[in-house]
């Protein structure tokens, strides 16, 4: 009787000691298969990129987003071949999955909604990778679009996990040229005029510095009238994200120009207008 429950106990560690080899084994093949999979979507893209002339951003979303149908195929066989390896049925997991979904079917409403949104935003190209959006309250960069969330990198470095159900609407600012506007108040004892001319020039020195500027700038005319001041308006159109840098170029290049006209109207004894 001892020689017998000595034997069952050795068999028993032994059976142990395979199944947890097998499914140690299970999870190698699964990262390695992932690794291999990754680099294989990433190489894909890259040469699609190089000859169907696809933008960077398009292609970023796309290899995510197959990188994330790879990770959910290769979860769903792991855990396909674990039940395997404990004799468990495929079917019977399936069946199961199928009573499942239906009991939690209220609850699960919500993933279903953030699958069929994510899906029509990939579909129309609403947004991309490295897009600059807004998103309801929320804005920044967008790092990610999946079928069920969306993560877009806030200018504060905060990154957003935004379920795809909760985006009601997409404001793309990454979509053709950009507009780069600066407001600059005067005193009103300043002639506008003048002042108009002395903008115009400090504009067109930026413009003829600056690639990145389109169209512009000019000086469009009185914006505002203030309790203490007159508001000039400039605007102009830029390259996509470079809006800002080009407004805090005219802005100084703007006060600079003002400095040097009080300066020349004080050496030449004349008073400033």
């Amino acid at each position: 009787m001892l020689k017998l429950l000595s034997f069952n106990w050795e068999t028993l560690l032994i059976e142990v000691g395979i199944i947890a080899f097998k499914i140690i084994g299970i999870f190698i093949a699964f990262l390695i298969v992932k690794k291999i999979g990754n680099k294989v979507i990433d190489r894909t893209f890259t040469r699609l990129q190089d000859k169907q002339n696809i933008s960077l951003g398009r292609a970023h979303t796309l290899q995510k987003l197959m990188e994330n149908i790879l990770s959910y195929v290769l979860i769903f066989m792991l855990v396909a071949s674990i039940f395997g390896i404990f004799n468990i049925p495929v079917a019977s997991l399936i069946a199961g999955a199928g009573v499942v979904g239906l009991a939690i079917g209220f609850g699960a409403q919500g993933l279903v909604s953030d699958v069929v949104t994510g899906f029509f935003l990939l579909l129309e190209k609403q947004i991309d990778v490295n897009d600059y959006v807004t998103l309801g309250a929320l804005d920044g960069v967008v790092e990610s679009v999946g079928l069920r969330t969306t993560q877009i990198r806030g200018f504060d470095g905060t990154l957003h996990y935004i379920p795809n159900r909760d985006i009601k609407s997409v404001s793309n600012h990454s979509r053709g040229n950009m507009r780069a506007l600066v407001d600059i108040k005067i005193a009103y004892d300043e002639n506008i005029d003048q002042a108009i001319i002395v903008m115009q020039e400090a504009c067109e020195q930026v413009a003829a510095n600056n690639p990145a500027i389109v169209d512009g700038p000019n000086v469009i005319g009185v914006q505002e009238i203030g309790t203490s001041d007159i508001v000039l308006r400039v605007i102009a159109k830029t390259v996509n994200g470079e809006q800002w840098e080009v407004e805090r170029q005219l802005r100084k290049a703007i006060k600079e120009a003002f400095d040097a006209k009080d300066n020349s109207d004080v050496t030449s004894g004349q008073p400033s207008s």
